[in-house]
């Protein structure tokens, strides 16, 4: 209710509206005519077109693609400040005096993703108005596959929101850890990249960042896109790890 928080949701309402209206609604129509446009060709190969496709709702299809790219973006700018300015402005101090270091990591870091939560049920509530006024028949089915949809949203989320509060228990600002987050991420794409083009052997080097899993999550469709959840929540707990490293060692 800060401030800060009613504009990135008036933002997060505002691009939302556009990419309902615009992407998801006008893809969909290509999907149902069997014939995707150029620019979804472009960006994927066939074996993802095809699974695309092959989903009964093609508004949900585009749904699922355009929020795996879309909101770990806006998950970055707004989890980024956890603890940061608190930290800048003296406050985690008065926040010790009744809660332990770990829980006011933690707490932020489950608040961040409760926020998230609900954004994502409120695009999936909107999107299924959607298809309902298309056919109002696609209920049953629709909900089913909203409710893997938002589990999978959530996994994809959860190291994302990890690593902004690892970065966030070392910066002053958020600006100042997204700015972190960025380098991190920078850097470590740099190393694996050298790794894996030095020791072709090494195995598991492209899965370290956040996301890595996204590719793999387009080929797949239903239940069978849990299998490869074991990932985002290995990241999650070693980020996590790391920031609560971070919160214990830092001087308040």
């Amino acid at each position: 209710m800060t401030r800060r928080g009613l504009l990135s949701l008036l933002a997060f309402a505002l691009v939302w509206f556009l990419v309902l209206r615009y992407a998801i609604y006008g893809a969909a129509q290509f999907f149902m005519a069997d014939a995707p446009g150029g620019l979804i060709v472009s960006f994927f190969n066939s074996t993802v077109i095809n699974n695309l496709m092959s989903w009964q709702i093609p508004e949900l299809a585009v749904f699922w693609v355009i929020c795996l790219y879309l909101l770990p973006i806006f998950c970055v700018a707004l989890t980024a400040d956890q603890t940061a300015s608190d930290r800048a402005r003296g406050t985690l101090r008065l926040l010790h005096l009744r809660a332990t270091r770990d829980g006011v990591f933690f707490g932020r870091f489950l608040g961040q993703m409760l926020i998230l939560f609900m954004l994502i049920l409120l695009a999936l509530m909107t999107t299924l108005v959607l298809v309902l006024l298309r056919d109002s028949s696609l209920f049953i089915p629709a909900l089913r596959l909203s409710f893997i949809l938002l589990v999978n949203l959530l996994l994809v989320l959860l190291p994302y929101t990890a690593l902004m509060a690892w970065v966030s228990s070392m910066a002053s600002s958020a600006r100042q850890a997204t700015l972190y987050a960025v380098i991190i991420w920078i850097v470590c794409s740099i190393v694996t990249g050298w790794l894996s083009s030095q020791f072709p052997g090494l195995w598991g080097l492209d899965k370290v960042l956040p996301g890595a899993q996204v590719s793999g999550l387009l080929q797949l469709s239903g239940w069978n896109t849990l299998s490869l959840a074991y990932l985002p929540i290995i990241q999650t707990i070693v980020l996590l790890f790391l920031g609560r490293l971070m919160m214990q060692r830092s001087d308040w």
